[in-house]
């Protein structure tokens, strides 16, 4: 077994890795039961129920950062906009 001393585990990191598992053991039961097929939003690009999580994914990190940059430490609220977020491209993308 190797040594993860060096890595700083938290229950917070591991939740948010579990949430990160979550979210793709439910894409990919999601693909089995429903096959996926490109839609066209207001991006004016086809995507797939992949592209949109890593859409929001991603713009979930960067509301986090800019919120730690201008707020502070308190990302109850990011996290909140963050599900906001994310349901809107996955509406809208």
């Amino acid at each position: 077994m190797p040594d993860l001393a060096w890595m700083a585990w938290t229950w917070q990191t591991g939740l948010f890795f579990a949430g990160i598992a979550s979210l793709l053991l439910v894409m990919t039961l999601l693909a089995f039961q429903r096959p996926e097929t490109e839609r066209v939003g207001v991006l004016r690009i086809p995507t797939t129920r992949g592209d949109r999580l890593f859409i929001s994914l991603l713009g979930t990190a960067f509301i986090h950062l800019a919120w730690l940059g201008f707020v502070g430490p308190g990302l109850w609220w990011a996290s909140g906009l963050s599900l906001l977020y994310a349901a809107a491209v996955f509406r809208y993308v």
